[in-house]
């Protein structure tokens, strides 16, 4: 494991950390056996930075750290949280919280304390309510080590909160797809210039980048002398930075952690060299041009009141616009048996009724009512004359045509 020095404490923190956003879940809950021994193997194996927050997996991750990082583990980790700033009415509430988190995580400090998910219009809130006098408080009293803020905005506004305040450190969205998304490559130098550790999220753009790899995309990669996988393309190109300290990776596999731990091994800054940096653009021209949904599967959105699976709609529509004429069957399978309740549930995008409150909370700023028609009109509007009855007959029909078509394009 490398690690690099956060600026204004001197920690040393691993390159890698672990999100304890996508831990593996059993019945729809955090798999406490699997995901506790994937935490203390990764700390096990040179891991020492593990973020949560209060939402993350339904409000059960911090509770459920609390008890992974039992018998000692807690004193081999810097552990960071965030402060739900939409739940605050005044600085009572934030102690409260804070007080609540403490308590769920079993410690009498937190190492990172972030304001989560600050955008123009969370931070004019919650700096109105006092939390920069709070941050200063907490930080005095002890219970937290470093202020910082986790961001989902334009750089103007990031260089506008980075201006404020007196930050331990950030955490923000970047990927080889978000150079000039949100914060970043701009935002990234202009926090690490002002002596702020930088850590990033979403590095593998929820999975996208790593997932069904277009034709396209895989023959680029295919075509450079040193080969790796997409995963390891994706992070070595962001340690490539020396302005990064560390990068979060939501690892629900054993065998993630130790894939991504060595490919850590050899995530030093400027170690890429310039063809692979031109191969990694070229990669990223490709996505560019191939993605409809700029969507993370970051779950920011739900839950929605009528139940639409907002992430998993936006993930079969990138597929099939990606993989035109590969995996237009597939996906169409998929969207009958999952998002349109054929075996189960009904999550569909039809059941939309544009109430908008999906769209205050996503990140990437989509237009996600507006997105929904087109869902729709992709995967919907061919089939709505045919019953629920009706479906279920054809499905295992359905189903052979589609195997036999993806054997037949395999082998074209």
């Amino acid at each position: 494991m490398l690690y690099r020095e956060v600026p204004k404490r001197g920690d040393k923190l691993s390159i890698l950390g672990l999100g304890a956003m996508r831990l593996p879940e059993k019945d729809g809950a955090i798999d406490r056996q699997k995901a506790t021994a994937l935490v203390r193997h990764a700390i096990d194996s040179g891991i020492n930075y593990v973020d949560t927050a209060w939402t993350y997996h339904k409000d059960q991750s911090e509770a459920f750290l609390g008890e992974a990082l039992s018998d000692g583990y807690r004193e081999k980790v810097r552990l960071a949280t965030k402060m739900p700033h939409w739940l605050v009415k005044d600085q009572q509430d934030m102690d409260k919280l804070l007080s609540i988190q403490l308590n769920r995580l079993r410690t009498d400090h937190i190492d990172y304390y972030f304001i989560h998910s600050l955008t123009a219009g969370g931070w004019k809130k919650i700096k109105e309510k006092g939390v920069l006098e709070f941050l200063d408080r907490a930080k005095k009293d002890g219970s937290i080590r470093n202020a910082g803020f986790s961001f989902h905005d334009n750089v103007e506004v990031f260089k506008e909160i980075v201006d404020s305040y007196d930050w331990d450190v950030c955490l923000i969205q970047y990927n080889f797809l978000d150079e000039k998304h949100q914060a970043g490559t701009e935002g990234l130098k202009y926090a690490a210039m002002k002596g702020i550790a930088v850590i990033v999220m979403e590095p593998l753009r929820g999975g996208s980048l790593v997932r069904n790899i277009p034709l396209e995309v895989a023959k680029i990669w295919n075509e450079v002398d040193v080969k790796r996988t997409p995963a390891q393309w994706a992070l070595r190109w962001i340690w490539n930075h020396p302005e990064v300290t560390l990068v979060l990776s939501g690892m629900n596999e054993i065998s993630q952690v130790d894939e991504n731990i060595r490919t850590a091994s050899e995530g030093y800054p400027y170690s890429l060299t310039e063809k692979e940096l031109e191969t990694v653009q070229r990669v990223a021209e490709k996505y560019r041009n191939l993605m409809m949904i700029p969507c993370t599967g970051c779950g920011y959105c739900m839950p929605c009141p009528v139940g639409v699976d907002i992430p998993g709609c936006f993930d079969l529509y990138n597929s099939k616009m990606i993989f035109k004429g590969i995996s237009d069957h597939d996906t169409q399978y998929r969207y009958l048996i999952h998002q349109m309740g054929i075996l189960g549930k009904n999550s569909a995008a039809s059941l939309c009724v544009e109430c908008g409150k999906c769209k205050k909370h996503c990140p990437q700023h989509i237009d996600i009512p507006e997105k929904m028609k087109e869902v729709e009109a992709q995967f919907e509007k061919p089939i709505t004359k045919l019953t629920a009855k009706t479906m279920k007959l054809i499905l295992p029909l359905f189903r052979q045509v589609t195997l036999l078509r993806n054997r037949q394009s395999s082998k074209n």
